[in-house]
């Protein structure tokens, strides 16, 4: 199993959007991105580094592997 690296809320933000997600709204510090088909929204803070749990929560929502994720970076 691959390891999670650290990253920031604005790099998952960027690797969401390649993946083919669309911010939809922002309250405070946590960004709502959402795909159309297959549906899926995830809320995604901006903080300075996701831990791993929380970080494997939104890849879990997003539908996404953790080798996925890694290419998208």
């Amino acid at each position: 199993m691959t390891r999670l690296p650290g990253v920031s809320g604005k790099q998952c933000i960027r690797a969401l959007e390649r993946a083919g997600f669309k911010l939809v709204r922002t309250e405070g510090s946590h960004h709502y991105m959402r795909r159309v088909l297959p549906f899926c929204q995830v809320s995604v803070p901006l903080h300075r580094s996701l831990k791993k749990g929380l970080l494997h929560g939104i890849l879990r929502s997003a539908g996404l592997s953790v080798e996925d994720f890694l290419k998208l970076l």
